[in-house]
């Protein structure tokens, strides 16, 4: 019988009773509008899931007014625990081949201009479900040309035959976050490896290099700034070319406790420096998630995207 599924993620001990007051420049606006209505009712229709509403995104009614959301696939249940995230986890159900049809026709029918694709981990697969992704790229590039694709990919356990399967298919952005620093990485995402991330992203950049990697970290953990520079170095040494840095907004009480907030102008001096010292493009701000503006990086960067479909991208 499979574990019921749960969101705790915090031992007793390390709840935040107390949360630090949230900084006036941090203003998260609920979504809102007739398109986010619209495609809310349509991933609901088509019994879909975007990571925008699972994991509770700031972004989300701007992204979806300008033509960019995140599929969350491979279901809604994560076989992986990280304290940060709001995500369901526990034992997944069976992989529902039929979904990367769903979600192309949702593509389509959105009339997206940029897909984001991201799933939860499913370790009990040793493939980690990399023919789905493959799949969906590949549907999407069939139903609505002209729409650039990204994956946002799990580790694969530093598998390089899964990480193969995704790449031949060829999308413009391969991503993955590495999320926080080497030190904090088994208290914040105790069954994930630095390693896997540095297997995934610097495999990723030689199987194919005109494909894009990208890589996002969270601030506010309890790491030193530092620490997320030496990270950020590492992930030039890997071949990363897109970094998005973003404060951690604690999903509730039970999961983990915000250290502190960064502020505007530490957010700016890590941009500068992930520019410095060789990064393409960096999106580094306190609501920064992984795909924001990422239509936009894909347009000014993709070599991919301008062969398969000319300097516009229709």
């Amino acid at each position: 019988m499979a574990a019921t599924p749960t969101r705790d993620r915090v031992k007793p001990e390390q709840i935040n009773t107390t949360p630090l007051r949230r900084p006036e420049w941090i203003k998260v606006r609920a979504p809102s509008g007739e398109t986010y209505q619209q495609l809310h009712q349509l991933m609901r229709v088509k019994e879909l899931h975007t990571v925008c509403e699972e994991a509770m995104c700031p972004n989300m009614g701007e992204c979806w007014g300008s033509g960019t959301a995140t599929f969350l696939m491979l279901g809604d249940v994560c076989t992986r625990s990280c304290v940060f995230c709001d995500i369901k986890h526990g034992k997944p159900g069976p992989l529902d081949w039929l979904e990367p049809e769903r979600v192309a026709q949702a593509v389509k029918s959105m009339k997206l201009k940029h897909a984001v694709i991201t799933s939860v981990n499913r370790d009990e697969r040793r493939d980690g479900g990399a023919p789905i992704f493959a799949m969906v790229i590949r549907r999407i590039r069939e139903l609505h040309r002209g729409c650039s694709i990204e994956v946002l990919i799990p580790d694969f356990k530093g598998s390089l035959e899964a990480l193969k399967i995704v790449m031949e298919a060829r999308p413009e952005i391969l991503n993955h976050n590495v999320e926080t620093v080497p030190r904090l990485f088994k208290q914040i995402q105790p069954q994930d490896n630095y390693a896997w991330a540095a297997a995934t992203l610097s495999n990723a950049k030689k199987l194919d290099p005109e494909v894009l990697t990208k890589s996002g970290i969270m601030v506010g953990l309890g790491e030193e700034i530092d620490e997320v520079k030496a990270v950020m170095r590492d992930q030039r040494a890997w071949g990363v070319d897109i970094l998005t840095i973003g404060q951690y907004l604690q999903p509730s009480k039970k999961h983990y406790p915000i250290s502190r907030y960064y502020t505007l102008e530490e957010f700016k001096e890590l941009k500068e420096y992930g520019l410095s010292i060789g990064f393409k493009w960096v999106e580094s701000a306190s609501l920064v998630r992984s795909s924001y503006h990422a239509g936009e990086q894909v347009r000014a960067l993709s070599a991919v995207h301008r062969k398969l479909y000319g300097e516009t991208g229709v």
